[in-house]
C-alpha cells in the first residue's frame, strides 16, 4: 500500500509535468525531474517560461523538490512519467524519450513501487513498449515486484479556465487494486473528478482518440472552408448560419499544429497499420490539415496578384508563431509552413510573436523573430495566431503595417468580415 507519506517523483517538468509536481507537492513529498539543468534553475528562480504556473503557485508547493539528478528519484516510490511524445521527420511515433525516462524510473525502481505513464502513445504502448524496459534495467518482475498505471494528461496550454484541477481525470491500473490506488491519488488533487478505465489499453486508447475527434472536425471544417472559398461564399457566414441548429459541432478552420491534435492521431494510425489496417479516414483529415499552410500561402499569393504586386520580392508580415492563441508554446505550429510556402514564391517574409521565444524560435524553426514591425512596409499582412494583444489593436492597426493597396489576411476570422481582404 502507497501511503502518503511516500514521496512522489514526477519525470519531466513541461507544460503537463510542473503542474501536476506543483499540485501535488502542495499536499506531500514530490521529486520533480527534468533533464534540463536550466529548467530547474529556473523554477529554483521562480519563473516558468511556459506560464501555466506563477511565481506564487511554485511558492505554494511547499513540498517540491526540484532536481536534476537522476540518483534524487530513488526516494520515490510513486513515479509519474509526462515527457513528450513527439512524431519524426517521417510523421512516426518518437518513443526516445519515452525510453529514456523509463531507463531513468528503472534504476530507480524498488519492490512495490508504481510507475504512471501520462505521456500520449497508441494503446498497449505502456505495457508493450515501457514496461519491458523498467523490467530490463531494475531486474524486478511487472505485477510481482512493480506495478503501473497510466492517467493520460489533459493540460490545454494557455487555458486558464481549464486547469489540471478543473479537468475529470481519466485513471487506469495493471491490477484492480492498484487501479483504486491511482484513482485515489488523482482524486486527491483533482476537484473535477476522476473516472476509472477498465483497463490501461483503454485508457491509453480514450486519450488518442480525444485528439483524433478533434483532428477530423477541423479536417471537415477546412475542407469545406477550401469549397466553399471557390464558390465565392464566405465560411463564417455559413458556419454562423448553421451553429443555429441546437447540436450542430462549432468547430472553425485553420492552421492545426500543437503537441496534441496535429501528432496524437499518426499514434493511433501507426498502431492500426502495425495490425494490417490501413486507417482512411483519419489520414485523409491528416493530410488535409497538413496541407493548409500550403493553401493559405497559395491564397495570399493570388491576393498579391490581384492587386498587381509583383510577388518575387513581396514583403509579407505573419502576426503570430506559436501554435494557439496567448500561449508561448512552439511545438508543431503549423505557422511555419505558410512562412516556408511563401518563401518558396520568393516572397520575404517577416514574423512578429510577443508571446514566443526568440531563442526558441531560432533553434526549432531557423526562424528569426522581429521586434517591432514597422508600419507601412509589407506588401502583405498574415493575422496566423489570434493572440489577445492583436484583437485589441484592431484590424486598422493591423492593417497599416502594410502600405497602401496591400493585402490583409484574417486567417483566423477574428474580425468583420469587410476589415479585412483575405480569410479562411
Amino acid at each position: 500500500m502507497i501511503a502518503s507519506k511516500d514521496a512522489l517523483a514526477v519525470i519531466g517538468l513541461g507544460y503537463v509535468g510542473l503542474p501536476l509536481a506543483v499540485e501535488f507537492g502542495k499536499q506531500r513529498r514530490v521529486i520533480g525531474f527534468d533533464i534540463k539543468p536550466e529548467r530547474i534553475a529556473e523554477l529554483h528562480s521562480g519563473n516558468d517560461h511556459t506560464r501555466e504556473v506563477s511565481s506564487t503557485e511554485l511558492a505554494e508547493a511547499q513540498y517540491l523538490r526540484l532536481t536534476a539528478n537522476t540518483d534524487d528519484l530513488r526516494d520515490a516510490k510513486i513515479f509519474i512519467v509526462t515527457v513528450p511524445t513527439p512524431i519524426d521527420a517521417h510523421k512516426r511515433p518518437d518513443l526516445t524519450p519515452l525510453i529514456k525516462a523509463s531507463e531513468a524510473v528503472g534504476r530507480a525502481l524498488k519492490k512495490g513501487d508504481i510507475v504512471i505513464y501520462e505521456s500520449t502513445v497508441y494503446p498497449g504502448a505502456t505495457e508493450e513498449d515501457c514496461v519491458p524496459v523498467l523490467e530490463r534495467v531494475s531486474g524486478l518482475t511487472y505485477n510481482v515486484d512493480f506495478f503501473c498505471g497510466y492517467s493520460p494528461e489533459r493540460i490545454n496550454p494557455g487555458d486558464k479556465a481549464h486547469r489540471l484541477t478543473t479537468i475529470r481525470k481519466v485513471t487506469s491500473g495493471s491490477t484492480p487494486e492498484i487501479a483504486d490506488m491511482v484513482d485515489a491519488l488523482y482524486a486527491s488533487i483533482v476537484t473535477a473528478g476522476t473516472y476509472k478505465a477498465e483497463s490501461i489499453r483503454v485508457a491509453e486508447a480514450a486519450k488518442v482518440i480525444e485528439n483524433t475527434q478533434r483532428d477530423l472536425n477541423i479536417a471537415l471544417i477546412n475542407e469545406l472552408a477550401i469549397i466553399f472559398n471557390r464558390m465565392e461564399i464566405d465560411t463564417d457566414a455559413v458556419l454562423k448560419a448553421a451553429g443555429t441548429k441546437w447540436n450542430f459541432l462549432p468547430f472553425r478552420p485553420g492552421l492545426v499544429g500543437g503537441h496534441c491534435i496535429g501528432v496524437d492521431p499518426y499514434y493511433l494510425t501507426h498502431k492500426a497499420e502495425a495490425l494490417g489496417y490501413h486507417p482512411q479516414v483519419i489520414l485523409a483529415g491528416r493530410r488535409i490539415n497538413d496541407g493548409m499552410g500550403s493553401y493559405v500561402a497559395g491564397q495570399m499569393v493570388k491576393a498579391l496578384l490581384r492587386r498587381r504586386i509583383h510577388v518575387e520580392g513581396a514583403r509579407v508580415l505573419v502576426l503570430g508563431l506559436t501554435f494557439k492563441e496567448n500561449c508561448p508554446d512552439l511545438r508543431n505550429t503549423r505557422v511555419v509552413d505558410v512562412v516556408a510556402e511563401l518563401r518558396e514564391y520568393g516572397v520575404r517574409v517577416d514574423v512578429y510573436d510577443p508571446w514566443a521565444d526568440a531563442n526558441e524560435a531560432r533553434a526549432e524553426y531557423g526562424l528569426n523573430l522581429i521586434s517591432t514591425p514597422e508600419v507601412g512596409s509589407y506588401d502583405g499582412v498574415v493575422l496566423a495566431v489570434a493572440h489577445d494583444s492583436f484583437r485589441q489593436a484592431g484590424s486598422e492597426a493591423l492593417r497599416r503595417y502594410a502600405h497602401e493597396g496591400g493585402v490583409f489576411c484574417d486567417l483566423k476570422s477574428i474580425f468583420a468580415r469587410d476589415a479585412s481582404d483575405l480569410r479562411l
